[in-house]
């Protein structure tokens, strides 16, 4: 059993309503629900759209009905509601707070669309066989990540899990910081790091400062390559420039938390309601 959990900030500004519409249609075609769980986390949505995204989870009602027929079923999830923008890390850290005892968790963009049935059953299996994998992610087709990569961190390695007769083989990609646009993270990596870090802006470093902990506390990151997926957010927005700058600004301090961490002065652990850096 593994929990998805989704943080969204949906604007008439930032035009990410739609996007978070062919996500979740995306994981009701992809994710089986019978097995896995769906939190949406709230941050302050236009309160029009909001109750646009409630109406999803009735088909019955005019909106629900609607968008059911646009994009497709919308798969069952539990919302939680912030009121205000806590930021993607401590919104997501809500949703896994409802963890079960060895549950993955997913921290999942809603800006993305995946293309193959079963993946999140594939995460589990990743963990299943290698208990030494922390975090396991699908791979934007943007990144750089490949073996023999002249930049050491891109530079990457092709690795076979351990197979049983009559099993999946299963290749994984095993790198030094795995994008967090879809992340599955293992039960075991959790008992050391606990949630997400968040500093003190409300966007940015999360998936980052998540790989160096997950490295400092003896597990590795790997994408699994072959599950194609697309990042659906074209950018060129107000929004997306104000990520950029954001990501900008707090680069040192990311950088400082970093060392911390591998010189052991910072604690791996973090509850749900984050830290400062």
């Amino acid at each position: 059993m593994a929990l998805i959990s989704i943080a969204m900030f949906d604007s008439k500004e930032n035009n990410r309503f739609d996007m978070t519409m062919r996500t979740l249609a995306s994981l009701a075609k992809t994710v089986d629900f019978n097995h896995h769980r769906l939190f949406v986390v709230d941050n302050g949505s236009d309160p029009e759209l909001l109750q646009k995204v409630k109406d999803t989870q009735h088909e019955q009602t005019y909106y629900g009905a609607y968008y059911a027929q646009m994009y497709g079923e919308m798969p069952p999830f539990m919302l939680i509601e912030n009121g205000e923008n806590l930021g993607t890390a401590k919104a997501v850290n809500k949703g896994w707070a409802h963890r079960k005892e060895d549950e993955v968790c997913v921290k999942m963009d809603n800006d993305v669309v995946i293309h193959q049935a079963g993946w999140l059953d594939l995460i589990e299996e990743v963990f299943r066989r290698d208990p030494t994998t922390g975090i396991c992610a699908l791979k934007r087709k943007d990144l750089e990540e490949r073996p023999n990569h002249p930049n050491t961190w891109f530079n990457s390695t092709l690795r076979m899990l351990p197979h049983e007769k009559g099993t999946e083989w299963i290749v994984v990609e095993e790198v030094a910081h795995c994008m967090g646009t879809c992340q599955g993270y293992n039960p075991r990596l959790l008992e050391k790091i606990g949630f997400l870090e968040q500093g003190d802006s409300v966007y940015g470093f999360d998936d980052s400062l998540a790989a160096a902990r997950c490295n400092v506390a003896g597990f590795s990151n790997v994408f699994l390559p072959h599950i194609v997926i697309d990042h659906i957010d074209p950018g060129g927005t107000e929004y997306t420039e104000w990520k950029v700058k954001i990501a900008g600004d707090h680069w040192q301090a990311y950088h400082i938390a970093v060392a911390e961490y591998r010189a052991g002065k910072r604690p791996l652990y973090c509850g749900p309601e984050g830290r400062p850096w």
